[in-house]
């Protein structure tokens, strides 16, 4: 499998991108990557910090995108940056997936556009792993499209249900909407059309969520409207980040507490690994025809070993072949 990477996304791009595009060579067998940016800079990284880009294949491309660049600007101003001549790649077979750190927006625009949507989808969708309870959910759209059809949001859940099914191994999973309240009528025109397409659909849908029970095992899939979803997302994270903020000031606060600390220190390792965003790899821009992940804008090595194996699963499993056949299914039924 070849793995094409934006070796200029993200904060820490391009060292921490190169150091773990030569870390998951070690760790993954029959993988290929391809970095794609300027040859000159990343070899310059590489010598300046002792790393071998032995088994490495570059690919030129002298402009960076920067998070500050209009998402139009992958297609004018900046179609020869690294985000753009990665994605050209895939398209032409260069590749079998595309990973990236960089402008979300610019990212779905050019996924959109240059490597062109799966026949029948509306629009692509942001969909990231987050933990709960027991396990993880997905979430879908976490951002892609802040104004979104109902029939968007039925596409959303039968992608979502596709993609824990093969890649959560979650047979006939729960598939929930983001709404105010758990009753049917709860909700604005969107989330009312939305809820009837969503039960005439192929899935096992089991109706409205509100944000609380998320965390709480009440769903594996939930569906939302990106504006909704981005919100879900940020306020999950923000509030993973101050409780665990919230343990360490307990835990460090006087000497009976720091005892206490040593007993537990183990458990609270795990739980910080389990809430950290960085450890869940990279999600899927789902309802593209090839395999295009995004990975967070803050990645170091180690997020960057995870994401690379996301993007191993979702194109060994063939997400998109089934999101394929769970659409033709639903043509014939209606």
């Amino acid at each position: 499998m070849r793995i094409i990477i934006d070796a200029f996304g993200g904060d820490n791009a391009p060292l921490e991108v190169i150091k773990g595009s030569v870390k998951a060579l070690e760790v993954y067998d029959n993988i290929e990557i391809v970095l794609v940016g300027s040859k000159e800079i990343i070899e310059k990284n590489a010598a300046d910090n002792n790393i071998s880009l032995k088994g490495i294949m570059i690919e030129d491309a002298p402009d960076v995108i920067t998070m500050d660049d209009e998402a139009g600007d992958i297609m004018k101003s900046k179609n020869q940056s690294s985000m753009a001549v990665g994605l050209k790649l895939l398209a032409s077979g260069g590749g079998d997936a595309f990973l990236s750190a960089g402008n979300s927006g610019a990212l779905i625009m050019g996924a959109t556009m240059i490597v062109k949507r799966i026949k029948g989808i509306k629009r692509p969708a942001f969909s990231p792993l987050m933990p709960k309870v027991e396990g993880q959910v997905l979430l879908i759209d976490s951002g892609a499209n802040v104004e979104c059809r109902p029939e968007m949001l039925q596409q959303f859940g039968i992608m979502g249900s596709v993609y824990m099914d093969k890649i959560g191994g979650i047979k006939n999973p729960r598939v929930g909407l983001a709404n105010v309240g758990t009753e049917e009528h709860k909700g604005g025109e969107l989330q009312h059309k939305a809820f009837e397409l969503l039960k005439q659909s192929p899935i096992n849908f089991i109706g409205n969520i509100e944000a609380r029970d998320i965390p709480h095992d009440a769903a594996d899939v939930i569906v939302a409207d990106g504006f909704t979803g981005n919100i879900i997302v940020k306020m999950y994270e923000g509030v993973a980040s101050a409780l665990m903020k919230k343990f360490k000031e307990v835990f460090t606060k006087n000497l009976k507490n720091k005892f206490a600390a040593s007993l537990v220190l183990k458990d609270m390792k795990q739980l910080k690994e389990y809430m950290d965003y960085n450890n869940y790899g990279a999600a899927p821009i789902m309802g593209v025809s090839r395999p295009v992940l995004k990975t967070h804008g803050s990645a170091k090595a180690d997020t960057f070993i995870s994401a690379i194996k996301s993007v191993i699963d979702y194109t060994e499993k063939d997400v998109i072949g089934e999101i394929r056949r769970e659409l033709d299914e639903l043509k014939k039924e209606g």
